[in-house]
């Protein structure tokens, strides 16, 4: 979920201009790009530590990879048939006009077939290979992020991303129940965790590119309030993201690790979202909101917690 903060090219590149290897290599990296493989880096993140912690040890080699690469499969095309649906905003806003379908690289139609066939491939993975409930769980994620968030909530309301966050909550379920074929707590409490997360995260990528969202009358929470309300706004978020990642301590009877790493993470995001609100109480110019502090603190604040995830039964058996 990084942002891409170069500038952009507006030029459309033609596959039929380019020579032959040089065109292969071009559509093959523009139907990778469809899947956007750093959001699902993120995803991934929070699925493999959560069956660490399942499994309380190290889960089997082969159930790990069928996870990833069904995972993998399944978040790439909810990704893919999100370019093709929101492929008129795509075109018009910097961070995204680099993508295949706004450069030509992929014809709509193509990218269409494209996410079809890994959401068939997916769910058949993770069937198979996995069990049916994650199968089944990953498929409702993914419909979920297309039908709810992209379709409904994205371009209606601003409060999109607060809903339309749950479909990446998901893995966390995904994980647990690859190893265990059932639902529990703990992994609902880390569910709420990346969905208390996801405000915060997404909206201080939102107040970057605010005029970007503006441009194309998507509501995006700081296209529609000022920067204090919405640096207010992260700073409820992130004491409740906070209050439910200690909640898994008691809910799940860790040991020492996870607990101390976060209170010292959560105990940082939160001076980090407080100095956001302050700056943002005296200005609200972007230059001095700073809110991509914030951002890429998210980034490094989730991945930390779940790795703290999975280190919590290895180190304490």
């Amino acid at each position: 979920m990084t942002a891409v903060d170069s500038q952009v090219s507006t030029t459309s590149v033609d596959p039929a201009h380019l020579g032959g290897w040089a065109t292969l290599k071009d559509v093959v990296a523009a139907y990778v790009g469809l899947m956007k493989p750093r959001v699902i880096e993120l995803l991934l993140l929070t699925t493999v530590p959560v069956m660490f912690y399942a499994q309380r040890g190290v889960p089997a080699l082969g159930l790990v990879v069928a996870t990833v690469v069904g995972g993998t499969l399944s978040a790439g095309s909810a990704n893919a048939l999100n370019c093709v649906y929101d492929r008129d905003i795509d075109e018009q806003m910097r961070r995204t006009r680099r993508r295949a379908l706004p450069r030509h690289m992929v014809s709509p139609r193509a990218a269409f077939v494209f996410g079809i066939a890994l959401a068939v491939i997916s769910t058949l993975v993770l069937g198979f290979f996995v069990n049916w409930l994650s199968s089944g769980l990953a498929l409702a994620a993914s419909a979920f992020y297309l039908f709810v968030y992209t379709m409904v909530l994205k371009r209606r309301t601003t409060q999109n991303i607060v809903w339309g966050g749950l479909a990446g909550c998901f893995p966390a379920l995904i994980g647990w129940t690859a190893v265990t074929d059932s639902l529990a707590w703990p992994p609902v409490v880390l569910f709420l965790v990346v969905f208390l997360w996801t405000p915060p995260h997404t909206w201080a990528l939102a107040m970057r590119y605010r005029e970007d969202y503006a441009a194309v009358d998507v509501p995006m929470l700081p296209v529609r309030r000022s920067g204090e309300a919405v640096a207010r706004q992260i700073v409820a978020y992130s004491w409740a993201m906070v209050a439910m990642s200690l909640a898994l301590w008691p809910v799940a009877d860790t040991g020492p690790v996870y607990p101390v790493a976060a209170v010292v993470l959560g105990g940082a995001f939160l001076v980090e979202a407080h100095l956001m609100w302050l700056r943002a109480r005296r200005s609200d110019e972007l230059s001095r909101i700073k809110p991509m502090r914030l951002f890429h603190w998210s980034n490094m604040y989730l991945s930390l917690l779940f790795v703290a995830v999975a280190l919590d039964p290895l180190l304490t058996r």
